[in-house]
């Protein structure tokens, strides 16, 4: 069963896997915070390294949650003071020469013209890690806090709905 999991992430997963299983039993959910804070793993993975580790689902949804919020809220603290400090440093004459953004940007900046703090911190994680999706919408000016609330909402529920597809395909395969 668990050779069958791992091929569908790759030997990553499989490496995370390992390292929570290596840690001692009460150790374990450390572990899976540790995995977490990881960009592209994120509490939506995190939650499901850890049941396939041997952690208890509320264990490991609760780790892997407090893992990435933790992992966020360093992005987003790092994102605001940098916005801050580059505004501060800038002369008013400097703001009409600022440089074009990058695609990427701009597409962030639509996205966030068009469905709100909301809808990007709920949608971005399809497409983007959160931590990178909340720091992008903090450096182009949106409210700090509102980003920190939805974007903690937002990793709720990706990981409650990746614990609900994760149960529903251990019951399928046992």
């Amino acid at each position: 069963m668990s050779n069958t999991l791992y091929t569908l992430g790759g030997n990553m997963h499989e490496a995370l896997v390992d390292f929570i299983q290596s840690l001692p039993v009460w150790l374990q959910w450390l572990g899976g915070m540790a995995v977490a804070a990881i960009p592209f793993v994120e509490s939506h993975f995190g939650t499901l390294i850890g049941v396939i580790a041997g952690v208890p689902l509320p264990v490991a949804m609760l780790a892997a949650i407090a893992g990435n919020l933790v992992s966020m809220l360093a992005f987003v603290f790092a994102a605001s003071t940098a916005r801050r400090t580059v505004l501060a440093r800038r002369a008013p004459a400097d703001a009409d020469a600022t440089p074009e953004p990058s695609a990427r940007r701009q597409r962030v900046k639509r996205m966030l013209d068009r469905f709100g703090v909301p809808g990007v911190s709920l949608l971005g994680p399809m497409v983007v890690p959160n931590q990178f999706t909340s720091s992008i919408l903090v450096s182009l000016g949106a409210n700090r806090t509102a980003v920190i609330v939805w974007t903690s909402i937002s990793i709720v529920m990706w990981s409650a709905i990746f614990a609900l597809f994760g149960q529903l395909g251990l019951t399928a395969l046992s």
